[in-house]
């Protein structure tokens, strides 16, 4: 299943490591070992972010993902499932469904 992996990294952690000149290699190290379909890199809320998508299979590998970023940046982490065009048109049917049983008249 398709994830959008929201990382924010505080600033002070960012800073040291820029400083200490393994912000980038830290951070490409992490990514080596997820293999992200995409990556994008950006701020958000006043501190360095970055956006990856990929692929779960399972829960389990929640912590894959999760604990480098805690562990190297101290960062804030937000996991979201996500869908491309393909998926969104398969779940037309059930969107129906839910208009047709919830929606307001």
């Amino acid at each position: 299943m398709r994830f959008m992996l929201k990382v924010n990294i505080p600033v002070e952690e960012g800073n040291e490591a820029a400083r200490a000149g393994t912000l980038a290699s830290t951070i490409k190290r992490i990514m080596d070992d997820l293999n992200p379909e995409a990556a994008y890199f950006t701020d958000n809320d006043g501190e360095r972010a970055c956006f990856f998508i990929l692929n779960l299979e399972e829960a389990c590998e929640i912590p894959k993902v999760a604990e480098p970023f805690f562990l190297a940046f101290n960062a804030a982490v937000e996991i979201h499932p996500v869908m491309v065009p393909a998926d969104l048109e398969k779940a037309g049917p059930s969107i129906a469904r839910a208009v047709g049983q919830y929606g307001r008249t």
